[in-house]
């Protein structure tokens, strides 16, 4: 059941619970379940607290309400860094991963909150890739996220950090799931990217803030990248290695996997590989991600395109633009397509006004939803101004 936005009094409630020693992303289920609200958990008695499963220690450490006071730290530390925290009843909360076996109980977020609404993939591989697998991350992300998917991983060394500057460098939107308190940077020599990530992007953990990047931290985090994905791509790592453990957990929540194959004579093959042979989604290109998308997704997509239509400037678009149509033996246009793509010029850029004033019988919204199309088939270009030209 979805909450109203938390009042600051409220706040101090939800992080006081997740304060709580001893209690993890299930036990806080559990306790929400039977109370309903935090508030009501902190006045139950120990006997109540305990009828829920919780043990003796843990119901004391609730009723003496001990964490009260480094609840009201955290607040002021995010307060300090600009982050929100937003609640799993929070309208905010990422739906998919509400849905998971143990959703964590609260994020904090620096940066744009709204993020954590969009169509999420996530991009995940070695942090110590090979140039192959750099390229091949930034080029994917990039391509991806310019097709409108917001890119989330987790801002390590190597595939990560290729992931977020690759979706960056294209003006998309990225996701970074950290394994430590999201006012802490790490690895250090990403600070200027967690800058940049949390002016364009979001930075979330949902460690409280000022938690160490503790090793067993990061199995924990990769399950939110998985949970709040609508898919896992793996470009390169290991058999066993930490990219392995979040396909798997893709796997188990019941989202896509997909994997780049790689050199069969290096071991950062080797996972996505394996991924390919048992299953996952060989990846080539970035079309071949969006088709495996869910209608719903691809008609969110549409969405999205249709508004960068009528948006004013940006940059010329190019051909790496997903298509959202099924694979066939070649483009299926319908007549509103055919006809503006016959109307439309290699060498001259035509403005929409006066395309819509060449083509007959097509309203302004038919024509606007046929230029998305064709441009995603990468059969027309969008040039500043509303201005659009045929691809050669």
């Amino acid at each position: 059941m979805e909450t109203p936005i938390l009042s600051s009094e409220d706040e101090i409630y939800w992080l006081a619970l997740r304060l709580v020693p001893g209690i993890g992303a299930r036990t806080s289920g559990k306790l929400l379940e039977r109370f309903r609200s935090p508030q009501a958990i902190f006045h139950a008695s120990r006997t109540e607290l305990e009828s829920v499963g919780v043990s003796g220690a843990v119901a004391q450490s609730i009723a003496s309400g001990c964490t009260f006071e480094d609840a009201a730290s955290q607040q002021q530390k995010m307060a300090e860094t600009g982050a929100t925290l937003v609640t799993i009843g929070d309208p905010r909360y990422p739906r998919i991963l509400r849905e998971i076996f143990d959703p964590p109980l609260l994020l904090f977020v620096r940066g744009r909150v709204e993020l954590l609404q969009s169509i999420m993939l996530g991009v995940v591989g070695t942090r110590r890739p090979t140039p192959y697998g750099i390229a091949v991350s930034e080029r994917l992300s990039g391509d991806l996220a310019h097709a409108g998917l917001t890119i989330v991983s987790g801002m390590a060394r190597g595939i990560d950090t290729a992931s977020h500057r690759g979706t960056l460098a294209a003006g998309g939107n990225t996701v970074a799931v950290l394994g430590c308190g999201a006012d802490i940077v790490y690895p250090s020599e990403n600070r200027k990217l967690a800058a940049e990530i949390v002016a364009k992007g979001a930075i979330i953990s949902e460690f409280p803030m000022g938690a160490t990047a503790f090793p067993q931290n990061f199995p924990i985090r990769n399950r939110i990248i998985s949970g709040m994905s609508v898919g896992v791509l793996v470009v390169e790592g290991a058999q066993y290695s930490g990219s392995a453990i979040t396909a798997k957990l893709a796997m188990d929540q019941g989202r896509e996997v997909f994997a780049v194959p790689g050199n069969i004579t290096s071991k950062l093959s080797w996972g996505p590989n394996l991924l390919i042979k048992q299953g996952a989604k060989l990846i080539q290109d970035w079309n071949d991600v969006v088709a495996e998308l869910s209608p719903e997704s691809r008609r969110h997509l549409i969405d999205k395109g249709r508004q960068r239509i009528l948006s004013e400037g940006g940059e010329p678009e190019t051909g790496a633009q997903a298509s959202l149509l099924e694979n066939g033996s070649g483009p299926q246009l319908d007549a509103s397509a055919r006809k503006a793509l016959q109307a439309l010029q290699v060498d001259v850029a035509i403005h929409l006004d006066d395309l819509l004033e060449k083509v007959e019988d097509i309203s302004p919204s038919e024509l606007i939803a046929a230029l998305f199309e064709l441009e995603m088939l990468g059969l027309v270009r969008q040039l500043p101004g509303k201005n659009f030209v045929k691809v050669w």
